[in-house]
């Protein structure tokens, strides 16, 4: 007779991913409705470029590792069999348009080693700059530089995210509240761990303060993932109603919109590699986050449908994004992302 596969039970852990996955599906519901301030900068358009377009450049170096375009794919998911397909489809997408890719936090497969397939990659993404994953305030919760290691080597990784999501643990049920020390716990791991190490928001931004402190501790890139796109607080509020529980919606509105922790921030750490993540959604806004000192842009949730999918959705959505930021590029004379950087913008009131 043939072997009966024994389905396990998913985890608390794997069940909130699984349901985290469910509710991002509806972009409006969980959407920030203030914006991310980009739309109120506009560049000076160039009627005269002398340029291809086939000839813009695009490339550039993060981390030490050669991409083709200046693209993150944003931390998303992981823990169960769904969200293995939608890793394994945006890696696969990654690897194929030279990007760089982030996946979901691994604390479900640390905690539960059968759920680390959901995030194993490499296979059909050999070459991406990848990036692991676990909440920074699991340092105060048990976990260690060996933890940290672990996570790293599960799906082998070029550097570890630790993120940062004090608004979503504070208002989750089964949120960890206690950030207290943490600075010194993230500075450990900074000087221990084998591969650099990444701070992330998950879109409430990062302050001039923080980032600092940050920077001071070791982390070697910071992504701001400010206000206006994906809120982790409204998406605790849904599951909260899905639960029969009264969901807390005083939040909905609080953060630091992404255009605004990114000038702040590259004005006051003008050398540190910075991510700009937080609503995102075109071309036109990464080219608007390089200008105001990006290196690169990142976006997560756009592409859960497409990834959902198959690779070639995806790699069909994000090869619209390049062609955007190609036109933007054209469009004020920059060959390069040297000359964008340069691009002129016009901050609207």
């Amino acid at each position: 007779m043939p072997r009966r596969r024994v389905i396990k039970a998913l985890t608390k852990t794997q069940k909130r991913k699984k349901e985290h996955l469910e509710i991002c599906l509806d972009t409006e519901s969980v959407t920030s409705a203030s914006g991310t301030g980009l739309n109120r900068y506009r560049f000076v358009h160039n009627a005269l470029p002398e340029l291809d377009i086939d000839e813009i450049d695009l490339s550039t170096t993060f981390l030490g590792k050669r991409l083709q375009a200046p693209i993150l794919i944003s931390s998303m998911t992981g823990g169960f069999d769904l969200a293995r397909k939608v890793n394994r489809n945006l890696a696969a997408a990654a690897q194929s348009l030279g990007l760089a890719m982030g996946v979901g936090s691994q604390r479900v497969a640390v905690e539960e080693p059968s759920a680390a397939g959901s995030f194993e990659v490499r296979d059909v993404a050999p070459d991406i700059l990848l990036f692991g994953n676990l909440g920074a305030v699991q340092l105060n919760y048990g976990y260690t530089v060996e933890h940290c290691r672990r996570a790293v080597s599960m799906i082998g990784a070029d550097a570890l995210i630790l993120h940062l999501n004090v608004l979503q643990e504070a208002v989750q049920p089964e949120g960890n509240r206690n950030f207290k020390g943490l600075g010194e716990k993230i500075a450990a791991v900074c000087r221990e761990l084998e591969v650099p190490v990444i701070a992330k928001e998950v879109g409430n931004g990062i302050s001039v303060d923080a980032a600092i402190r940050l920077q001071r501790a070791g982390v070697k890139a910071l992504d701001v993932a400010g206000y206006g796109g994906t809120s982790w607080s409204a998406v605790e509020a849904q599951r909260a109603v899905k639960q029969g529980k009264r969901p807390d919606t005083a939040f909905a509105a609080w953060g630091i919109p992404t255009e605004e922790a990114l000038v702040s921030v590259r004005q006051a750490l003008p050398d540190i590699q910075l991510i700009a993540s937080g609503g995102v959604r075109s071309g036109v806004d990464i080219a608007k986050a390089i200008a105001l000192g990006a290196d690169l842009g990142a976006f997560g949730q756009p592409l859960l449908a497409a990834a959902l999918e198959s690779s070639a959705k995806v790699i069909e959505f994000i090869a619209g994004v390049i062609h955007e930021l190609k036109v933007s590029m054209l469009c004020v004379g920059a060959v390069d992302l040297t000359a964008l950087r340069k691009a002129p913008l016009v901050r609207q009131s």
